[in-house]
């Protein structure tokens, strides 16, 4: 602020001097000059002001929107997610109290809006996660068998491949499962139904047809070559996993307090009292007994 307002005085003596200047060599009279320099400062005096006023006024906007900035700053994402679930919380709650005073069932006509197909998947979901809800480790096939149970839940089908793959085994025009399966009415006999007494009629629907409905008797063994995103989801899978390893930690209680001494937390706490005051004297005797060289 110093240096504007030394600035601004200097542009005023300077603008004062060329006035000065041109009213000598204008030879205007005295008195006259006087009056109109004593004008001139007045209004210059007065846009000096205007203009700090302004500075003053813009230097206070600055402030303001510095401050509301760092405020929008410290709301981090988590902050937002917060405020959201509150934002539900209440919105469920001003629901229900709706409905108490209108005398009906939330939970019934919030179900209604449910379909069948989304009904049962909910009640497989439920019935999934309480055959899993033992969380205990019994042996490692148990713990393997559970693993490969949830991976499981993260594979989908490719519906799409299949059915181009069924085509050809079957003899059909290509697209027609498709088309077949996008209509509503007979679109799961479409995908599922296979009529034996379509024989194939040529080498690749007969090799097809092996390898799509392939039994005991079958000669065909890992000739089945994945795609490349196939392989990219697998890789995917696998560096997840790492990554989840090595990101995992268990944290025990007082794991930074060293060697286990205690045999309960009362016994911890005991045993901390009393290195307080007598740890200085007997370090000595605890090192001789670690280097086994205690008489």
């Amino acid at each position: 602020m110093s240096k504007v307002a030394e600035a601004a005085q200097e542009f005023v003596e300077k603008m004062t001097d060329t006035d000065e200047a041109e009213r000598d060599g204008s030879g205007s009279p005295e008195g006259e000059s006087g009056s109109s320099q004593k004008m001139t400062m007045d209004a210059r005096k007065a846009r000096m002001e205007e203009l700090r006023r302004k500075m003053r006024t813009s230097a206070l906007e600055n402030r303001k929107q510095l401050v509301e900035e760092s405020a929008k700053a410290k709301t981090t994402a988590r902050e937002a997610a917060r405020l959201e679930r509150q934002r539900k919380l209440a919105e469920t709650l001003r629901t229900k109290a709706d409905a108490e005073e209108r005398g009906e069932d939330v939970e019934r006509a919030k179900n209604w809006e449910y379909t069948i197909e989304e009904n049962d998947e909910w009640e497989k979901k439920l019935a999934r996660k309480s055959r899993r809800a033992d969380f205990e480790f019994h042996n490692d096939a148990d713990a393997a068998r559970k693993r490969y149970k949830k991976d499981l839940d993260h594979i989908k089908p490719d519906l799409a491949a299949y059915n181009r793959q069924k085509e050809i085994a079957l003899g059909l025009a290509p697209g027609t499962l498709a088309k077949a399966g996008s209509s509503s009415g007979s679109s799961s006999s479409a995908l599922t139904t296979f009529d034996p007494s379509l024989a194939p009629t040529s080498v690749q629907q007969r090799l097809a047809a092996e390898s799509l409905y392939r039994d005991a008797n079958t000669l065909l063994y890992a000739d089945n070559k994945p795609s490349e995103d196939a392989i990219d989801r697998v890789v995917g899978k696998i560096n997840a996993d790492v990554d989840k390893k090595k990101r995992f930690s268990r944290k025990r209680n007082n794991e930074e307090e060293g060697d286990v001494t205690y045999i309960n937390e009362r016994n911890r706490v005991f045993n901390k009292k009393i290195a307080r005051y007598y740890d200085k004297y007997t370090a000595e005797i605890r090192a001789s007994f670690e280097r086994g060289t205690a008489l």
